[in-house]
């Protein structure tokens, strides 16, 4: 999707929203690639009031009882933003079926470990229960499994002996921010090649 204009993009959130800010703080640099047109999360939360504050637009798509009906209403809200780009950013659901038919290869998403190691919710304690020296940031494209879509770019963070989940995930933010930033940056102006389990940009 390389292009000479701006990527549109939409950003999903349900949280604090510091992955969404950096992007939307990057966004706002004329000479950035790409522009923010929507925010779109499941819940009230700081992210959207983060957006809110800037002049982004925002919409609340909430869940429903029915996985499938949420799943194509919020398909349906992206999709009246028309991007050209969709970003995971802290968004604590997973896409279904009808929404990775509509944006499938468009979608990414930023994991807070090196995965395959440590898919879930749970990356960052499950890292440090797990023992290792070296844990980090992934940016991936996502696909119907939970954190197993094609590696785009990955970080490392060394685990410190004295870190519990608070102080290593703090760390790990750190450098998502600037991961997930220059990703896109670089997804916008170069495109993304997809080649089965693998995945680059040019």
């Amino acid at each position: 999707m390389p292009s000479a204009t701006p990527v549109s993009v939409v950003i999903l959130a349900s949280g604090a929203g510091s992955l969404a800010s950096a992007l939307l703080d990057a966004a706002e640099d004329d000479n950035y690639p790409g522009n923010v047109v929507a925010m779109v999360t499941d819940r009230e939360c700081a992210a959207e009031q983060s957006a809110r504050r800037r002049g982004v637009e925002t919409a609340i798509v909430p869940m429903v009882s029915d996985r499938g009906e949420w799943d194509r209403t919020l398909a349906d809200t992206v999709a009246a933003y028309k991007p050209d780009l969709v970003v995971s950013a802290g968004f604590m659901k997973i896409l279904g079926s009808e929404f990775l038919t509509r944006f499938g290869g468009r979608i990414i998403n930023a994991h807070p470990a090196l995965l395959p190691s440590f898919p879930g919710a749970h990356a960052v304690a499950d890292a440090l229960a797990h023992g290792v020296k070296v844990t980090g940031s992934t940016i991936h494209l996502v696909d119907e499994g939970v954190d197993t879509g094609p590696i785009l770019a990955q970080a490392p963070v060394a685990v410190q002996s004295g870190d519990d989940e608070i102080t290593l995930h703090e760390r790990i933010k750190m450098v998502e921010r600037v991961l997930l930033v220059a990703v896109v940056r670089s997804i916008a102006t170069k495109g993304v090649v997809i080649e089965g389990r693998k995945a680059h940009i040019p």
